[in-house]
């Protein structure tokens, strides 16, 4: 049996085709799931409907992390239409360009907000919406995005650096809060792949080969393996694991000089 047969899911992220939380949104729906994929903003949507219509049972809604009253519409119509929620994906970032090519002492006020408030405020204000629905299911998985930036400086990082640091102590205490209704909270931090937000990163294209001359697989990673990875942690199989930032990166993160 497939490992998310009869779940819903919301997948929140997905900017094009490229999009790790669209490799997870195909994952998911390949495992049984039915799904809510949002786009955010009219920019994205024709994209966001093009590429979801090659799947069945898919909601497609509007999502702007940064309005609560979109976000309390999107629920509305999932409780509306579903009846429920067993699990979602989180893969919303942003920082804005200027902020990222800048020395990070130069990070503008405003920039540090909204790179804060859209890349990690945003996991808590979906969890607090998701947990009610899914604590009447008998628990659920939540699952968002990270990247080692959050725990050493890579160059043109900067204040997403910051942000998915304070994703990643989201993570643990939503665990925390969440654990006793059996609802799960984890990430995933991926190796580099060439994103619509990578394209965003001065000189990405010598961290891709910093990978492949230093991760112990000598490779760099594909959007299907971190869905893969994501697939785990939303489904019965990782039923025992939260709190947890799981490394999909050709292990990367152990090297040192």
């Amino acid at each position: 049996m497939a490992q998310l047969t009869s779940k819903v899911g919301l997948i929140v992220g997905v900017a094009n085709k490229r999009s790790i939380a669209w490799a997870i949104a195909q994952a998911a729906s390949a495992e049984g799931a039915s799904l809510i994929v949002t786009y955010a903003g009219e920019r994205l949507e024709d994209n966001v409907r093009e590429l979801t219509a090659t799947l069945p049972n898919v909601t497609v809604l509007p999502c702007d992390v940064t309005d609560d009253a979109q976000m309390d519409a999107l629920f509305a119509s999932i409780t509306a239409e579903h009846g429920g929620l067993d699990f979602m994906l989180h893969g919303a970032a942003y920082a804005m360009r200027e902020d990222l090519a800048a020395p990070f002492t130069q990070t503008s006020r405003e920039g540090f907000r909204m790179a804060l408030d859209i890349s990690a405020y945003s996991l808590v204000a979906l969890s607090r919406r998701a947990a009610p629905m899914m604590a009447e299911r008998g628990g659920g998985s939540i699952l968002t995005l990270s990247y080692l930036g959050s725990e050493r400086v890579f160059t043109n990082y900067n204040v997403m650096g910051v942000a998915k640091a304070a994703l990643e102590a989201s993570v643990r205490y939503l665990a925390s809060d969440l654990g006793p209704q059996g609802i799960r909270v984890n990430a995933i931090s991926a190796g580099p792949i060439k994103t619509l937000a990578a394209s965003g990163i001065s000189g990405f294209s010598n961290i891709l080969q910093t990978y492949r001359d230093r991760a112990p697989l000598r490779r760099t990673v594909e959007t299907n393996e971190v869905a893969d990875a994501a697939i785990f942690l939303l489904g019965p199989a990782g039923r025992a694991v939260t709190a947890e930032v799981l490394m999909v990166d050709a292990g990367f993160h152990a090297m040192g000089v």
